[in-house]
């Protein structure tokens, strides 16, 4: 038998998922969780008490790395309009920073 290892996104899933989808739509999470603000995240798993600090600490390190990768956890067992609601935000988060970029480079 082959067991697969838990990942960070497993953990954010079994924790957060199901109570994230069922708040409804949250185009303010998006932007944080675009922006790399993870603190309410990584907060939450520490007080949950279910995790180690190693544990939390790798989640967030991962979230760094792939922002995108905490809200594909959060919506792990989302239906398909509720994926394509988020994943449209996301896109035009993603052409407003590489806008915004571009722009910038224009002065430097």
């Amino acid at each position: 038998m082959n067991a697969e290892p838990i990942t960070c996104g497993n953990y954010v899933t079994a924790t957060f998922a199901r109570d994230f989808v069922a708040e409804g739509f949250d185009h303010d999470a998006v932007e944080r969780i675009h922006s790399g603000l993870f603190d309410e995240w990584s907060h939450a798993l520490a007080q949950s008490g279910l995790f180690t600090n190693r544990t939390v600490a790798a989640a967030l390190h991962s979230w760094q790395d792939d922002p995108h990768s905490l809200l594909d956890a959060l919506l792990a067992n989302a239906d398909e309009m509720t994926l394509k609601r988020y994943d449209l935000v996301w896109e035009a988060l993603e052409r407003a920073h590489v806008g915004s970029a571009e722009r910038l480079s224009e002065y430097a």
